[in-house]
């Protein structure tokens, strides 16, 4: 449990040093590509638009894709929205389910903060 806090102590830093350095009004692809530099800065192995197959009762029948996936074992939604919908939790949700993983960060790059909220299965 102390390794997954470590990670999501220095995901949040990323997270808070990306909004410090653009602020808010960008694009999500922008911030991802930023998170992205800044995630590896810090030496994390993180890949982008990671696809996630749906499957129903063993077929798959549909594929997303999650925007970071961070060493193998966080996945971090990005948004730059107004508000955070119940919608979107429940995608990362769903993005947990479908891949095994446990920890999810929703991110909003919002005015006047970036918010993070941790989602866990």
């Amino acid at each position: 449990m102390l390794e997954a806090e470590q990670l999501t102590y220095t995901i949040r830093g990323c997270v808070y040093e990306v909004y410090r350095k653009l602020g808010c009004g960008f694009l999500e692809k922008v911030y991802e590509r930023a998170m992205l530099i800044e995630l590896r800065l810090q030496g994390l192995q993180v890949e982008s638009q990671v696809p996630i197959a749906v499957r129903y009762k063993g077929e798959v029948v549909g594929e997303y894709f999650a925007d970071l996936i961070i060493n193998g074992s966080v996945i971090l939604e990005l948004k730059a929205q107004q508000s955070i919908l119940a919608a979107y939790e429940a995608q990362l949700l769903n993005y947990l389910n479908a891949t095994g993983m446990q920890l999810g960060l929703l991110v909003n790059f919002a005015f006047p903060k970036a918010t993070i909220k941790r989602i866990v299965l």
